[in-house]
């Protein structure tokens, strides 16, 4: 006779502490009630960040993060034409339903705790890939290219 035993299965956790913590820093950041919404907005600036980033940054910034967000990023083909950090967040609006100001307030939560996790020099070198108007997203002042 045949039966199908199985081990008991231990409760397992969603997610790794890592993450866990990070999706607490942009529950608090953003103001959220529930970390389910803070959750969405890390996949939705997650995921627009992976179109955006290519190369060492895109791949040094994975490393700095915990393994789930890092897989959001990365999940991400890079677009060809990289857009502006106001056409960032058009974009995230339109592909989320949420309004521009929802949309630029979650981009700046979820900023915040990658900046946490990632060194001023990489957070650096990702803003001086991108194109203008990244830096204020990241809570960094915008400067002006030299001439």
């Amino acid at each position: 006779m045949i039966t199908d035993v199985r081990a008991p299965q231990e409760p397992q956790q969603p997610y790794g502490t890592a993450y866990e913590q990070m999706l607490e820093k942009v529950r608090y950041e953003g103001a959220y009630p529930t970390r389910e919404r803070a959750e969405e907005a890390v996949r939705l600036v997650l995921g627009g960040l992976g179109r955006q980033l290519t190369g060492d940054e895109r791949v040094d910034l994975a490393a700095c993060l915990p393994l789930e967000a890092a897989r959001v990023l990365t999940a991400q083909i890079p677009d060809t034409q990289p857009l502006t950090g106001w056409a960032f967040v058009k974009d995230l609006a339109a592909r989320s339903g949420a309004s521009l100001a929802t949309t630029r307030w979650d981009t700046g939560s979820v900023f915040a705790a990658v900046t946490a996790h990632a060194s001023a020099d990489l957070i650096t070198r990702i803003l001086d890939q991108l194109p203008n108007g990244y830096a204020l997203l990241f809570g960094r002042a915008e400067l002006a290219p030299a001439v």
